[in-house]
């Protein structure tokens, strides 16, 4: 936008009202993003992933300018972390079908306690459309593969319909532990890079 005043003065006030562009959305949201203290930033973190290793991994390469640069070192360092890390995210998810009844540690950012409640519920979305034969058969299944593999059945629940899961849930349990744990933590990359896309685009 340009505005020439010509002769000089006489004008007190301009309003400008529109939307921003794709792009400048998410160059808008990276510079806030960069610009976060550590502490902010790791909250925002830890609603997309919740592994403190992790979270503080990613913290500490910022800046990164944009949300191509982002992704990929979010993704390396998921794969760097130790085991113990890992699970520590898996509990941070909902069963699928369930939904969470409280945010399990409570952030410091009122940004992150909206983006760590909605998140399962909108990932979620085709269970709200499941039979009760499905949500029967997915209850057993979770149970099933707790009691095998010792945490939650962990998969991208976004672009996949309550089917389509359930028979996930069922191949996977023919896997063995060490296995399914690379497969879990794999579900878990694509969650954390969808979440970072929807922190940063809002898509």
């Amino acid at each position: 936008m340009r505005l020439d005043a010509i002769p000089d003065g006489g004008l007190a006030r301009l309003r400008l009202t529109g939307a921003p562009t794709l792009v400048g959305r998410e160059a808008l949201a990276m510079r806030w993003f960069d610009a976060l203290s550590p502490d902010a930033a790791r909250e925002e973190l830890l609603a997309c992933c919740g592994s403190e290793d992790w979270a503080e991994a990613v913290v500490a390469r910022r800046p990164f300018g944009t949300l191509a640069a982002l992704l990929p070192a979010a993704e390396q360092e998921w794969w760097q972390v130790p085991e113990s890390a890992w699970f520590e995210a898996f509990t941070a998810h909902p069963r699928i079908g369930e939904r969470p009844a409280r945010t399990p540690a409570p952030p410091t950012t009122a940004r992150a306690s909206i983006v760590s409640l909605d998140a399962p519920r909108r990932e979620q979305a085709a269970m709200d459309e499941a039979s009760e034969e499905t949500k029967a058969a997915f209850a057993a299944g979770n149970a099933a593969y707790e009691e095998r593999f010792g945490y939650v059945f962990l998969v991208r629940a976004a672009g996949r319909t309550a089917p389509e899961m359930l028979d996930l849930l069922q191949q996977r349990m023919t896997h063995d532990a060490a296995e399914e744990l690379r497969v879990a933590a794999g579900q878990q990359a694509e969650i954390t890079a969808l979440r970072i896309r929807h922190l940063i685009t809002g898509a």
